[in-house]
């Protein structure tokens, strides 16, 4: 495993590690058994007729091409293991809504949602042999191109909401480049300097099966796993699978807009909300700490615990001396660690979107932005962007714009 050395506390990263090694393992087995494999070793036995895959492919509404060949084959059968499908389908409800409306926005095809299912198990910490993190798996490098920060105290490539936005940027510049979904796929594996040479290889081929052996090994692997993916998930109900309870944290979430430096024990202290919990809300911040300095960032919380939060907003930031002395101490804080000052915060869901009904709202006594949004049925977070709130106040008699939706 690759230890990562921008920290600016040598036991920040040795920690950091310590609470990654489980998603990390859970990862390397997944890779081992999923991925890294030699299709002449998978026991077909209880494989179905090859003319139903294929007309179920068919049946698939798509423009990314989902042949159906004997590699394929192999992978549906890998696919379609039972503890593995039916996990993949339990953490599927939380994170694929997040993917599909990104991909919408973007114009891309919703199939790409299978992608992290390939990359990471839908696991939001994965962390590959060769240093690649997050669900979509981004290297250090890609990651911050496409705007993710990654530093001593946030890797954004484990935010499901800002790397899926950065991999839609990434995705689309791939088409751009190649106007073939496979090749686009193949690429994203493989990077487009591979596919590239193997084009060269093959003159005027235009296709991911055209150069499939001119491809790396995990990447003649990879297009035939998508499709089995594609194929598992689209049609497990006909394999008699049912999602799993594969989370660890409650499917109703909220966000709020942070703009202190806060450590998740003045939150966990404060409500009663266990910390394993909140960590498994972000895991973009790597040592329990949402380090907003000159910047806001965002805190996902279970939906039940945004109002308390808001309430007891006072009583959690004055627990900042007792958890966060060493970080306030400048003598003691590199600020070369930190993020950068002035950076553009937010992902789209957390900035608001403006579709819907424009509404005015006056504060009333008694009013908390918690109470407001859920009763228009927004995100308390969407209210602060619409209205340029730094934080959680308001104000008897403040006008709020609201867009109902």
């Amino acid at each position: 495993m690759l230890r990562l050395q921008d920290s600016s506390q040598g036991y920040d990263s040795l920690l950091y590690e310590l609470r990654t090694n489980q998603s990390t393992e859970a990862f390397d087995r997944f890779y081992n058994e999923f991925i890294d494999i030699d299709p002449n070793e998978v026991d077909l036995s209880g494989a179905l007729a090859d003319d139903t895959y294929e007309k179920r492919l068919k049946m698939m509404a798509t423009e990314i091409q989902l042949p159906f060949n004997q590699i394929v084959k192999t992978y549906i059968n890998v696919y379609t293991r039972r503890n593995f499908i039916e996990n993949i389908l339990g953490r599927a409800q939380y994170y694929f809504p997040l993917f599909e409306e990104a991909l919408y926005r973007h114009n891309l095809p919703m199939e790409l949602k299978m992608l992290p299912v390939i990359e990471s198990a839908l696991i939001p910490k994965a962390k590959s042999s060769a240093a690649a993190v997050g669900l979509w798996q981004f290297m250090t490098g890609t990651g911050k191109s496409y705007g993710l920060e990654v530093n001593s105290f946030v890797d954004e490539r484990c935010d499901p909401i800002k790397s899926t936005e950065a991999a839609c940027k990434f995705l689309k510049d791939l088409y751009r480049m190649y106007g073939d979904w496979t090749l686009v796929i193949a690429a994203y594996n493989c990077g487009p300097g591979n596919v590239n040479k193997a084009l060269k290889r093959v003159p005027n081929a235009t296709t991911y099966w055209e150069i499939y052996n001119y491809l790396p090994r995990e990447t003649r692997n990879y297009v035939p796993s998508f499709i089995a993916a594609t194929y598992a998930y689209t049609f497990h109900k006909a394999h008699g699978f049912s999602p799993a309870q594969a989370l660890d944290h409650p499917m109703a979430v909220d966000t709020l807009m942070i703009d202190r430096m806060l450590h998740f024990d003045q939150i966990s202290t404060t409500l009663n909300i266990p910390i394993e919990l909140i960590r498994a809300l972000n895991p973009q911040y790597r040592i329990d700490i949402v380090p907003a300095k000159g910047s806001v960032y965002s805190l996902t919380l279970p939906q039940s615990a945004v109002t308390s939060f808001i309430e007891r907003e006072s009583d959690i930031y004055a627990k900042d001396t007792l958890f966060l002395a060493k970080y306030l101490n400048i003598s003691n804080l590199n600020d070369a660690a930190l993020p950068r000052e002035g950076r553009s915060v937010g992902s789209s869901a957390s900035r608001g979107s403006t579709t819907g009904t424009k509404v005015t709202y006056k504060v009333k006594k008694g009013d908390t932005l918690g109470k407001i949004a859920s009763s228009y049925k927004v995100k308390v977070a969407e209210i602060q962007s619409w209205n340029k709130l730094r934080n959680t106040n308001v104000k008897v008699g403040q006008n709020l714009t609201i867009y109902r939706k």
